[in-house]
This record gives C-alpha cells, structure tokens and sequence, in this order.
C-alpha cells in the first residue's frame, strides 16, 4: 500500500512538474499572420523565428504563425498591430499607406543586384525607412526578406527595350508600372492576375511580368516560351512586430527577438536561393528558354518615368539609387 501510495506522489510530482514547465511556456504568447502558403520561404522562416525565440527565452515566449490570411488580410493586421490586438506580420510597400519612404522597397530598377538590394536595405536607407514606420506606422521591422525579381515572359526574345516595340502585356493596376512600361516602348494593359493565363492563351496579350514562383505556379510555360531576365522590379519584405507588444518586452526578451529575427533572415536567405535555383531549372525542364537582356538598357530607357511617378519624399533617394 505504501508503495502504491509513493509511486501515485511521485506521478503526481511529475504532472506538477509538467504543468509547470507548460506554464513557464504559455507565459507570452505572440500571433504573426502573413498572406503566403506553406510552401514559401517567408512562412517557413516565420516558424524557424518561432523556433529559435522559444530557445532563446527557454520556451517562455511562444509564437504562433497564422499562414494564407487566416487570421486577417495584410492591411487588417497591420491595423490590429496598431491596436494590440495582432503582435507581428510580414509587410513590405503597403506600408507606405503610413510611411511614404515605405515605397522604396519596390522601385523598378532601383536595384540591380541583390547585393545591390542589400546594401539599401541593411545600409543608411534602410535604417531611415525602419525609423519611419516604426513613427508614422507604430509596427517595428525587425527582419528583411528577399522577393524573388520580376521577369518578363513572352513568345518572342526581348534583349532590349527596342524589342518592346508593339508588345502587349499585362501589368498590375499600378501606375508607376503602366507609365514605366509604356516609356519602355511597350503596350501595357492593367489586367486581375487571374485572367492572365486565358488572355495570352487568346493571344489577346502578348506578355506578362511576374517573379519566378508566380510564373510557375501560374502554368504560363503553357503558354510562354521566353523568360526575358529584366529582373526591373527586386524588392524585399519586413518580418514586422508591433510598437505596442514591443514595449511591453523586457529588454532581455527584446534582445532574443532581434536574434531570433537576425536567425530567421538568414534561414530565409537560404532557401530563397534555393528556390530560385529550383524554379529557373523547372521552368528550362517545361521548355521555357531563359534570356539575358540589356538590363543597363532597360534602366536608362526607365529612369525618367520612374522618377515622374514616385512622391517628392522619396524622389532624392531614387535619383540617388539610379547615379549609383
């Protein structure tokens, strides 16, 4: 009997023990919601944040990552950071709804590299956009991830901006875009993403750009057979917490997120590039031919429109990107 009695303390220690340690666990909670699936890097980096926060502070903060717009669209959660009611996303140039300077993360031909790219976003620019949000936004950026360069498919070689001439292409409601195109000497139609496909199947357009994740995911090999590499449009996104869950943090726990963030990036680096390597060999295997163009070209030809759409703000900066 006193056996029996000893051996139920002692599972009973066990469960107190337990229960403690899931305590200590659910001590901080933080929900980051994003638009991407699964599949992509920037959730598969979400959760590796997760994971390397929940080490950092021996399981004390929690995060738990909400993919697909499950727990609201990007702008939703941008205002629910603004409230407290939503602690992180990922959000990139939708945040100059708040932060003009927001818009230099998507500027065509800005960029050239993704070293390129790296120096703006980790360099002085960088720092003055992050300062903006985190003022006119209340959220805090607290890592950058690439977005894979926008390319040009056709059914015809485009290796300069003379061989626009007459294109017809589709482009996203975007005006910067639209004149952009159109000073390159094509013929650019706005279009929904969806009816793209059905479209240059009618031959009712003859072109779309898009990155490679979403050319492939679209079929457009079906109905393409260049990818012409003007890579105009290279860009990053912000792994994002906000002002109000960020004050609340000790500034231990504020140094394991920076870390945990500074880890997540880096994780994502690699599989972006991973990705990329992927996607352009499975586009050559359905018989798409990929193209180098005269990106220089391309950017000359691009400048002025580029410049006349942007806001005075962030004109400086711009013309400042193109010198160099």
């Amino acid at each position: 009997m006193l056996k029996k009695t000893t051996k139920k303390l002692m599972i009973a220690g066990v469960a107190a023990m337990m229960m403690s340690s899931s305590a200590i666990a659910a001590e901080m909670t933080l929900k980051l919601g994003h638009l991407a699936n699964e599949q992509n890097s920037w959730h598969k980096a979400a959760v590796k944040f997760g994971e390397e926060l929940s080490s950092l502070t021996d399981g004390r903060i929690d995060v738990q990552v909400f993919p697909n717009e499950t727990l609201g669209k990007e702008i939703d959660l941008i205002n629910g950071m603004q409230l407290g009611s939503v602690d992180m996303t990922i959000t990139g140039e939708s945040l100059q709804n708040w932060a003009p300077m927001a818009a230099l993360l998507a500027v065509p031909y800005a960029y050239p590299t993704l070293e390129d790219m790296d120096a703006v976003a980790s360099g002085e620019i960088g720092s003055k956009i992050e300062d903006q949000i985190v003022e006119k936004a209340q959220i805090r950026p607290i890592a950058y991830f690439a977005r894979g360069p926008r390319n040009l498919t056709s059914n015809r070689e485009i290796k300069s901006p003379d061989d626009l001439n007459g294109l017809k292409m589709r482009v996203p409601n975007v005006p910067l875009f639209l004149d952009v195109w159109k000073a390159l000497g094509a013929q650019p139609t706005p279009m929904a993403f969806s009816e793209v496909f059905t479209s240059l199947q009618a031959g009712t357009i003859d072109a779309q750009e898009n990155p490679l994740a979403l050319i492939d995911s679209a079929s457009f090999d079906e109905v393409q057979k260049f990818v012409n590499k003007t890579e105009h449009v290279r860009s990053w996104i912000y792994l994002t917490i906000s002002e109000i869950t960020w004050n609340n943090l000790s500034d231990e726990d504020k140094a394991a997120v920076t870390e945990a963030a500074k880890r997540a990036q880096a994780y994502e680096r690699d599989l972006f590039a991973a990705d990329e390597e992927r996607l352009t060999k499975e586009l050559q295997e359905k018989g798409m031919t990929f193209v180098e163009v005269d990106k220089k070209a391309f950017a000359a030809k691009a400048k002025d429109a580029v410049l006349a759409n942007v806001s005075d703000e962030i004109r400086p900066f711009v013309e400042e990107l193109f010198t160099k």
